[in-house]
């Protein structure tokens, strides 16, 4: 059974659904793929992984966190799954092209699928593909918006030269 709750960031709401003791899915409500709640879930602001995401969203909105801990259970194909571990991968301030991330997903040559994939994360911000950029640095695609995307580098950048300055 799922289990989901909502949390309002400082960029929109946002869907957390939560199964057994992970978090499979962050959503940004007016996002593209946003999946509504389905039959059979069940709204649990209790839930262990929902309070958790909710307490590390807010940190990390905060410019306190610059990693997540929340357990992740993402559900796509294995090619998306190795997408989505790769994007996990890509360090707090720092961007990556569609090229690179296909290749470690294990697929070089592959930037369309990798960005293909890497649209329909379903863990939005703590899966960070809004760290992923086109070859030139320039910022592409993203479900939840560019204008948001802008806003969440911008949010690394400065929480970045804050923690240098300190």
């Amino acid at each position: 059974m799922k289990h989901y709750d909502y949390y309002d960031s400082p960029q929109g709401r946002m869907l957390l659904v939560a199964e057994g003791e992970a978090l499979c899915g962050a959503y940004f409500t007016d996002q593209k793929h946003f999946r509504e709640p389905g039959a059979g879930w069940r709204r649990d602001p209790d839930a262990a992984p929902l309070r958790a995401a909710r307490r590390e969203l807010a940190e990390y909105f905060e410019g306190r966190r610059t990693a997540f801990e929340v357990p992740l259970a993402p559900e796509g194909t294995p090619f998306q799954n190795a997408v989505w571990k790769a994007i996990a991968g890509v360090p707090f301030g720092a961007t990556i092209s569609y090229a690179e991330l296909a290749r470690r997903a294990g697929r070089p040559g592959s930037a369309r699928a990798a960005g293909a994939a890497t649209g329909r994360n379903p863990i939005g911000v703590i899966v960070p593909c809004h760290r992923i950029v086109g070859a030139d640095g320039s910022l592409t695609g993203y479900a939840g918006g560019l204008e948001r995307k802008r806003a969440l580098l911008a949010l690394e950048a400065a929480s970045a030269r804050h923690r240098q300055a300190a």
